[in-house]
C-alpha cells in the first residue's frame, strides 16, 4: 500500500446547467464531478505526471464485456506494444479498499487480463501484479 501525493495541476472546472463539470484530458471532454471523477482524474495526472506513463498509452473509461454485463473500467494503461497492461479501479475518497473492491477489479480484469492491477481511493493505493496465476501485492507501480 502506498500512500499517494498527487502533482499540482490545473484542473478545469466549470459549471453548466447546475451541475459540476471536470475535464477529462484522456477523454477530451468534459464530465461530472463527482467524488470518484475527482479520484480518477487526480490518479490520472499522477501516472502522467509523476510516472512519466505516456498519456497516448491511457484509456478512461471504456466499455468492457463482463458475459451478458456490460462494465466501464477506471483506468488501462497500454504496454508500448499496445497490449493491455495495467488496469486502476478508482473509487470516491471515502470508500475503503477492500475485498470487494478488489475482487471488481478482477471481474474486470477476466474481460481484459492484465499482469498489474491497482485499486485507490484517492488518498491510498494497493498495486498488485498477476504472474503466473497467482496475485501478489507489490509496494509500488512499475515502471512503463
Amino acid at each position: 500500500m502506498e500512500t499517494l501525493e498527487y502533482p499540482d495541476y490545473p484542473f478545469r472546472i466549470r459549471t453548466n446547467e447546475g451541475k459540476r463539470q471536470i475535464f477529462d484530458v484522456a477523454r477530451k471532454r468534459w464530465v461530472l464531478f463527482t467524488p470518484e471523477e475527482w479520484v480518477r482524474q487526480n490518479f490520472l495526472q499522477y501516472l502522467i505526471q509523476v510516472k512519466q506513463y505516456p498519456p497516448a498509452l491511457i484509456a478512461v473509461e471504456k466499455v468492457l464485456q463482463l458475459g451478458e454485463l456490460t462494465k466501464r473500467f477506471d483506468i488501462l494503461v497500454y504496454d508500448r506494444n499496445h497490449q493491455p497492461w495495467m488496469m486502476v479501479e478508482c473509487k470516491a475518497m471515502e470508500v475503503p479498499l477492500n475485498d470487494e473492491v478488489l475482487h471488481q477489479l478482477l471481474r474486470y480484469n477476466i474481460a481484459i487480463p492484465v499482469p498489474y492491477l491497482i485499486i485507490t481511493n484517492g488518498s491510498k493505493a494497493y498495486f498488485f501484479q498477476r504472474l503466473d496465476g497467482k496475485l501478489t501485492e507489490i509496494p509500488s507501480l512499475p515502471g512503463h
